[in-house]
């Protein structure tokens, strides 16, 4: 495939990447992860770089993406920033250490890795029994730090933002309302996705087999295509997610968790399923 054949695709793809940012408060990665990997490897790139690559490019496309949507969030009062900051800080920290690890680690056992923690909290969160919301939501700082850590790590090992993961622990553990966890969530990713992609970016230089226009696992070209479109488009996701009531916008997460789970495990591959 030739680069700019690469470009277009991955341009029409960030227009679904924003709406999914504004709406769910995730990074889009379920889209933009795939799409990469198969535009890089259709590039002659190898599958353990793509991956890599994919995973760092992503983490880039994540922080405009995820400044747009925090902004119109903040509009609509559904962000309670001195969580998003604590936690973004701690998820931060954990995300760079995250992503070196996942430099050492196969593109295969990645996407394993993946998929696996997905479905996981997609279907936690779909056993659950209904929160009993708080009228304030859970804002110690040493609660906040020790569930945002562990997850900045798992984040960065994966190559997102990190929204797909807090949502459910923010509704679950610590009392957001559904608004209020997608709203943080995506201000949080600012923090996790910079931590993780300065690391993708240091362990990928003078790395071979790159394509072109790369800085370390970070495709300028990639993320400038993808940034341009998905940026503008979650001030539509979210509004989108405003008009959405809390058990809609929560079976539409479960949906998109279980769905990206299960493309990056290859269950639909193995089965024989175009999806």
């Amino acid at each position: 495939m030739a680069l700019t054949a690469m470009l277009w695709w991955l341009a029409a793809t960030g227009i679904l990447v924003g709406l999914a940012g504004g709406l769910l408060g995730v990074g889009g990665c379920f889209i933009m992860v795939p799409v990469q990997i198969w535009a890089f490897q259709a590039m002659g790139v190898p599958l353990d770089v793509a991956v890599k690559q994919a995973f760092g490019t992503n983490l880039l496309v994540v922080v405009p993406t995820a400044l747009s949507g925090a902004w119109g969030h903040t509009r609509r009062d559904a962000v309670i920033w001195r969580a998003s900051i604590i936690m973004g800080l701690a998820g931060a920290a954990g995300a760079a250490l995250g992503a070196g690890i996942a430099t050492h680690l196969t593109g295969q056992t990645l996407k394993i890795i993946f998929g696996s923690a997905i479905v996981a909290g997609a279907i936690r969160m779909l056993t659950s029994k209904p929160p009993q919301v708080k009228p304030q939501p859970e804002t110690s700082a040493l609660k906040l730090v020790a569930w945002a850590l562990p997850i900045g790590v798992l984040t960065g090992l994966i190559g997102i933002g990190g929204g797909v993961l807090m949502v459910p622990i923010m509704v679950l553990a610590l009392g957001f309302s559904m608004h209020q966890a997608v709203g943080t969530s995506t201000a949080m990713m600012l923090f996790t996705a910079t931590g993780g992609c300065v690391s993708f970016i240091a362990h990928g230089m003078g790395i071979e087999k790159l394509p072109p226009y790369s800085v370390g696992y970070v495709n300028l070209a990639a993320w400038g295509a993808l940034a341009l479109t998905s940026v503008p488009m979650a001030q539509a996701g979210l509004k989108l997610a405003h008009l959405l009531d809390q058990q809609r916008l929560k079976l539409v997460f479960i949906i998109v968790m279980l769905y990206m789970g299960l493309k990056m495990m290859g269950v639909f591959g193995w089965l024989g399923l175009p999806l």
